[in-house]
């Protein structure tokens, strides 16, 4: 019977897939739009509140500046697609920014951007999450003050639904998601069609005056006033992220890749862009007031509204305003955008994994996130990506406004990056190619490129200025750390690669002149007597049965046992004053590789093998500490040699029932084994080794 683990795993995760149904995962554009663009569309729900509450700083004046800060925005975000569409056709194999980067910019621009970009993907599952579960708490007061508990809860889920394939999420979440861009823009028509007629009312905060949370001297014409639209500017260009998660993601489109990517870029800058327009022209409409400290900011009747005001999201407002008549749709609006939240993480779930994959590929991350999992997927990195945004979400307790400003750095990093790689790119094929029309089709391009260059810098350096200070340095931090580490794992491998290659004109060595066998015993029983037929039956040179004298008396009756039985294998006994067992034993292997140097010496190490997991805590475990100690020593090797008790009856069968990626991890059978009999026995468990 399957245990229930595995039980649990296969109603979670599902039945794994064969490898060769690989192609049967990739997606058509109806559910690449959703899986890979939920980021972009979902910034539409806090980018105009970040607008509007960093412009409440210098009162409702600033408000005026919101829509010039809105069109900066969307400038931005359609030559950014415009650029990327360049990418996904020249550089279709998945790699995206940090493929461009490194194949036209050197590995250590490769390994920037991969670096901003994993710090810029676990960013996006902290703010997403986060800022989902607070619009929960607005709906449900009783998960006021638990938000970060739900946001783990929401992270844990959307890695479940993940590890099921990326296919199966794309199309649970499919679903909220089309819902979520019908809601906006069906709420966008109507409330443009009220104001066209003369009925779009003004919203419940418009009553409420806004003072300034501080004097801006000199007015917003000012260097300071200038400083706080930049920032402004650069909180809205959080709608950008998740951009470049398609170009990450083209190897899982459906053929032709590159056209449908291109496509659903297209989609998605339209998308995103009409709702963003949409919703900071119906809020300056509606006369919204958005504080960034409410309680105080906000005046009613000259008199602030104090702590007992609850402050809805700009969304939240306009609903309530635009469909007074109509509550159902104001909480289709509220609902759809509180989930779209949520799912706006499902974008790092997909890219995270597979860019992990490609520099696990390259050698810059462990080997395993280049593993499939049950599902196909690459089920070590999504784990890996769930793990860190739970530590960030639990660090920064969930609060948007502190998350938010270690956002969209990596992302612009990555953006500015790519650019200067396309442009490189196309230069370096018009030097070789000769046909005109290739050619003025990638002179367009290298134009587009340049002005994406231009413009992604440009609001990198603005990034950096507004945002370094209240908490943009921890994210750059990161990205400095994530990128050592990649190099310090690179360096490893290599290593590693350079210690055991065989060299091309390198001969087998010579065999051992002879092997040297080592019985451990602790008392004469059927295990032991197993070992010893074992190590016999392999015929050493020489052959010796070891017991380590912790209880005299107990070594005396082993000895007398021992003679009266007539065991064909001489018993050595070693002292052991301070009761040790580790270093008696593993100074006499040592002292059999002095004395035989071109000797192999193998340990023999009874074993039991037991079927429940409790039963692992009732033995002694010295034996992982003998292990530990014996493997790191030249020339010598430890052979387990088990005996299955009852317990273990039947562990075979289920062994063979168990799922594909269980057997490919090494988690071999019900975990529980003992460590065998005191003082002699070893771990059964059989250590991997990987090869680079």
């Amino acid at each position: 019977m399957p245990s229930v683990t595995d039980a649990v795993k296969r109603v979670l995760v599902g039945r794994p897939f064969r490898s060769e149904r690989l192609s049967e995962t990739l997606l058509p554009k109806r559910i690449a739009l959703p899986v890979f663009a939920s980021d972009a569309l979902s910034s539409v729900a806090y980018a105009p509140d970040e607008i509007f509450l960093t412009l409440s700083i210098a009162g409702i004046a600033a408000y005026s500046f919101s829509p010039w800060i809105t069109v900066g925005v969307v400038v931005v975000m359609f030559v950014v697609v415009a650029s990327y569409r360049q990418n996904v056709h020249a550089y279709p194999s998945g790699g995206g920014d940090y493929e461009v980067a490194t194949v036209n910019l050197g590995p250590n621009a490769g390994l920037t951007v991969g670096s901003a970009l994993l710090v810029d993907y676990v960013l996006t599952v902290a703010v997403s999450i986060s800022s989902g579960a607070q619009y929960a708490a607005a709906a449900i007061p009783a998960l006021r003050g638990h938000e970060a508990l739900f946001a783990v809860a929401l992270v844990l889920l959307l890695m479940t639904v993940n590890l099921r394939g990326i296919r199966e999420s794309g199309a649970a979440f499919a679903i909220p998601t089309y819902i979520f861009m019908a809601s906006i823009l069906g709420m966008a028509v109507w409330g443009f069609g009220r104001l066209l007629f003369g009925e779009l009312p003004k919203a419940p905060s418009a009553a409420f005056s806004l003072t300034a949370e501080h004097d801006i001297s000199g007015g917003l014409t000012s260097l300071a006033g200038a400083y706080l639209v930049l920032r402004a500017f650069s909180s809205g260009a959080a709608a950008l992220t998740g951009v470049e998660a398609i170009s990450n993601g083209v190897p899982a489109f459906r053929k032709p890749k590159s056209k449908n990517a291109a496509t659903t870029l297209l989609l998605l800058g339209l998308t995103s862009v009409t709702m963003l327009v949409s919703i900071v022209a119906l809020a300056n409409l509606t006369g919204v007031r958005f504080a960034e400290d409410p309680e105080h900011q906000l005046l009613r009747n000259g008199t602030p509204v104090g702590s007992s005001y609850v402050q809805d999201p700009v969304i939240g407002q306009l609903a309530a305003t635009i469909f007074d008549h109509f509550p159902v749709a104001f909480y289709v609006v509220t609902a759809a955008t509180g989930v779209i939240l949520v799912l706006a993480a499902n974008t790092a779930f997909n890219g995270f994994p597979v860019l992990g994959s490609i520099l696990a590929r390259d050698g810059f991350l462990p080997k395993q996130l280049h593993t499939r999992g049950d599902r196909l997927a690459f089920s070590n990195g999504i784990i890996a990506l769930a793990v860190a945004a739970i530590v960030l979400i639990l660090a920064f307790d969930a609060e948007v406004t502190r998350l938010i400003q270690l956002y969209i750095v990596g992302v612009f990093v990555s953006f500015t990056m790519s650019q200067t790689g396309m442009i490189r790119h196309w230069n370096r094929h018009l030097r070789t190619e000769t046909d005109p029309a290739a050619r003025a089709r990638m002179r367009r391009s290298r134009v587009i490129n340049c002005i994406g260059l231009g413009l992604t810098a440009t609001v990198l350096v603005i990034v950096l200025l507004t945002k370094f200070t209240q908490g943009a340095w921890i994210a750059i931090l990161a990205m400095v750390v994530v990128f050592v580490n990649m190099k310090l794992i690179r360096r490893h491998y290599g290593n590693v690669s350079r210690e055991i290659e065989v060299a091309p004109d390198a001969k087998a060595k010579a065999l051992p002149t002879g092997v040297r066998g080592v019985v451990l015993v602790s008392k004469i029983h059927k295990p032991t007597l197993r070992a010893l037929a074992f190590a016999r039956a392999a015929k050493p040179t020489d052959l010796q049965a070891v017991t380590v004298a912790v209880d005299p008396e107990e070594t005396a009756a082993l000895q007398q046992r021992w003679e009266a039985l007539g065991v064909p294998v001489p018993l050595t006994v070693l002292d052991s004053p301070y009761r040790e067992i580790t270093r008696p034993v593993v100074e006499h292997v040592k002292a059999l590789r002095a004395r035989y140097p071109r000797d192999l010496v193998i340990v023999y190490v009874p074993e039991y093998v037991v079927g429940h997991w409790w039963e692992t805590f009732l033995h002694n475990q010295s034996a992982l500490r003998l292990r530990a100690r014996l493997r790191y020593q030249p020339g010598v090797m430890v052979a387990s040699v088990p005996w299955q008790l009852s317990s273990s009856a039947g562990q075979e069968d289920r062994l063979e029932r168990q799922a594909p990626g269980t057997v490919r991890r090494g988690t071999f059978g019900p975990g529980p084994v003992d460590r065998g009999p005191a003082g002699t026995t070893s771990d059964t468990t059989s250590s991997t080794e990987e090869t680079p």
